[in-house]
């Protein structure tokens, strides 16, 4: 079954280009030029996956994007984040902490916005699949399909990459994971145009507090390389 992308694009024949580009590498492609249609979408066609630019009319690409991570319903939802304008390193950051799965800047070639496409579904699918098992480790409990976290029975909230990041490092319990290792898996960072480590420093001391000493203790930094779960 064709994966079902959302594409959400202001400038009509940027938007007509990739459509017809997404439809050839065998997508079913959903389309408009504004932010509110588009949770309207979300709503009622329940994309696999949405690309959205940040310069919308009315309701921008970031405030999208948070919407959509903000609902119960849609949260799970994949969002590629694509801009001409805010570039920055800042901008980027600011659009991952909207939610955005990946990030990715104009130009760029059609070939890298699909292979993005598929890598972030690739990502989704992994710990979001119905053979998805819930990981238990002292008190806590990871449900990676119905992406929920609980310690001693009480839920505890984290943002999608705070989640992912916990997932990841539970999954690989017992092994250092390099700095590049997480960024690339967890953000999608391309390595060659982005290596900052407090990325993942900031995620790691936000887990250490919101899940409590104990389990907190557990996240170990391997000074110059990584860090692990043990």
């Amino acid at each position: 079954m064709k994966k079902k992308i959302l594409l959400v694009e202001d400038d009509r024949k940027m938007l007509d280009v990739m459509r017809r580009y997404l439809e050839n590498c065998g997508f079913s492609v959903l389309f408009t030029d504004n932010g509110s249609e588009a949770l309207m979408f979300v709503r009622d066609s329940k994309p696999d996956l949405v690309v959205a630019d940040v310069g919308l009319p009315g309701l921008d690409g970031f405030a999208m994007c948070k919407a959509i991570k903000s609902s119960s319903e849609s949260a799970s939802m994949p969002v590629i984040i694509i801009s001409g304008g805010k570039t920055g390193e800042a901008d980027i950051v600011e659009g991952y902490g909207k939610g955005a799965d990946d990030y990715l800047t104009k130009p760029f070639a059609f070939s890298v916005l699909a292979a993005k496409i598929n890598a972030v579904l690739r990502r989704f699918g992994a710990v979001s699949g119905p053979a998805a098992k819930k990981i238990k480790e002292q008190g806590l409990v990871l449900d990676p399909s119905g992406r929920t976290v609980k310690v001693a029975g009480k839920p505890v909230v984290l943002t999608r990459k705070e989640f992912d990041l916990l997932t990841l490092l539970l999954e690989k319990k017992g092994r250092v994971l390099g700095v590049p290792y997480i960024l690339e898996t967890v953000w999608g960072y391309d390595m060659t145009t982005y290596d900052n480590p407090h990325t993942v420093e900031t995620h790691i001391s936000s887990l250490r507090k919101k899940l409590g000493a104990k389990l907190g203790a557990r996240f170990v930094s391997m000074t110059g390389y990584g860090y692990k779960f043990e």
